[in-house]
């Protein structure tokens, strides 16, 4: 029995263009589900969307062109997406990426916290309202498994000497934060949040010069070929995305199919709490007031 367009099964994953993001949304595409697809280059989104159309026969497929950097670029995008979809019943908050050097956005945040945390804790917050109205729904929110802290007197790095992954470590980290307290203040609308670890594949990440771009290089000469290709960690972000055994199940941590712990940090409410409200300042979802909490 075919859905009609007003009931179908409407998915959002964002870093869609390539890698861990194309083979979520062609797995999705697969299924039937009306697919939105976030790219940060409209080239590269478009020959997304075309492999994707051609692998699945799915038509029903959307691009959106933004850099979840910029907050200025994020709420358009929500604004788009809102424009065209009446439903949302599934967001992958997938996109991320790591930086050689300090460098920043165009609202002066450090751009591995602008992109890997900032940009989904904005987006999600600007599409919560379509999401709860879609309920049962849920969102999935990629993070990575590195045991790290979050410096809350220190989030933009204009203290500390600049490190490429210790940068894109605290990013992720933001990612459980969120996961966490977002989950608590879900509870009861019928739409989950939870984070997966998706094991190490290739990637892309941070480009030919970023953090797995030099990672690549140094491992071609060891064997690459050993390391999974991005649709066999798709199948651990899927399996939050569709199992029916998940349904009701919120503010968890996974990797292939099981729980796993979140470093310590992650699991101090507190911490959880207060970085949700430093965000929330961050991205203008509320004013600034005196006490800043270290953030500039």
């Amino acid at each position: 029995m075919s859905t009609s367009p007003e009931h179908k099964r409407t998915a959002l994953v964002t870093g869609a263009n390539s890698g861990l993001g194309k083979a979520v949304a062609q797995a999705l595409a697969a299924d039937g589900l009306r697919i939105g697809l976030v790219a940060r280059d409209r080239g590269r989104g478009e020959a997304a969307l075309a492999d994707i159309r051609a692998a699945t026969g799915n038509d029903d497929l959307h691009l959106f062109v933004a850099d979840l950097a910029d907050q200025d670029s994020v709420r358009a995008l929500a604004q788009a997406v809102r424009d065209r979809f009446d439903r949302l019943h599934l967001l992958i908050n997938n996109a991320g990426t790591a930086f050689a050097e300090r460098r920043l956005s165009p609202q002066g945040i450090e751009c591995a916290l602008a992109t890997n945390h900032l940009g989904p804790f904005l987006l999600t917050n600007l599409l919560l309202d379509l999401i709860k109205a879609s309920a049962p729904a849920r969102i999935v929110n990629v993070g990575t498994r590195i045991d790290a802290a979050i410096d809350f007197d220190d989030l933009n790095w204009e203290r500390r000497p600049y490190g490429m992954m210790k940068g894109y470590a605290q990013s992720k980290l933001g990612n459980l934060h969120f996961t966490f307290e977002l989950a608590r203040r879900l509870q009861g609308s019928g739409v989950t949040v939870n984070c997966v670890f998706p094991g190490v594949f290739r990637s892309n990440l941070g480009g030919t010069d970023g953090a797995q771009g030099l990672f690549w290089k140094l491992l071609a000469r060891l064997g690459g070929w050993a390391i999974p290709k991005p649709e066999s960690a798709a199948r651990r972000v899927l399996y939050l995305a569709n199992a029916p055994e998940l349904e009701g199940v919120s503010g968890e941590y996974y990797a292939d199919r099981k729980t796993i712990a979140a470093p310590a940090q992650a699991r101090d409410t507190e911490a959880n709490r207060r970085l949700w409200e430093i965000s929330e300042r961050m991205t203008g979802l509320v004013l600034p007031h005196a006490a800043d909490d270290g953030v500039r």
